[in-house]
């Protein structure tokens, strides 16, 4: 990303690169949703009499702690704060209304939820569990700072307000 000399910020990008940035970032997202699906929607007979609703935050992620097999319990939190990245990175790129630490947060928040409330009514051997959500969120979160908010700021930069034009100040300019 080239900086600029004077008032150290990012040189826009050119029309091709910023559509093309967003292109991947849009076939990313469908490949995303693909796997989110097939590792979220699919029915599980066999984990059915195992399966229970949680709505109280915490309890899955002690419960997950307190077991003895370690790999399980890396691949139950681990998993569901990798599954949560993806939304922290290619939200900011596809849509820079959503770019944003709260922002993010809350897109996540709710389609989380909603992935988890489908998953608890309609899915054979799956549950709800708030704890899923937090963790699904937590995981957007650090793809947003880690890399979306650059990715989101070099393919969308930021706008100057119509007050920042009669400010005299360079670095709105």
């Amino acid at each position: 990303m080239a900086r600029n000399e004077s008032d150290n910020t990012a040189a826009p990008m050119t029309p091709v690169l910023r559509a093309a940035a967003v292109l991947l970032a849009f076939v990313a997202t469908a490949v995303f949703s693909v796997a989110l699906a097939r590792l979220t929607l699919e029915p599980s007979a066999a984990s059915e009499p195992l399966t229970h609703s949680n709505l109280r935050p915490g309890a899955s992620i002690r419960d997950y702690l307190a077991q003895p097999a370690f790999r399980d319990t890396v691949k139950q939190l681990g998993g569901n704060v990798l599954l949560g990245v993806p939304f922290g990175v290619l939200l900011p790129v596809l849509l820079p209304q959503a770019r944003g630490f709260l922002r993010v947060l809350v897109v996540t928040g709710v389609t989380m939820t909603l992935v988890e409330l489908v998953q608890g009514s309609l899915v054979t051997g799956r549950a709800f569990d708030i704890d899923d959500v937090i963790l699904n969120v937590t995981g957007a979160l650090l793809g947003y700072l880690v890399l979306g908010r650059r990715l989101g700021r070099a393919v969308h930069p930021r706008r100057r307000h119509w007050w920042q034009r009669w400010t005299g100040n360079p670095k709105s300019r």
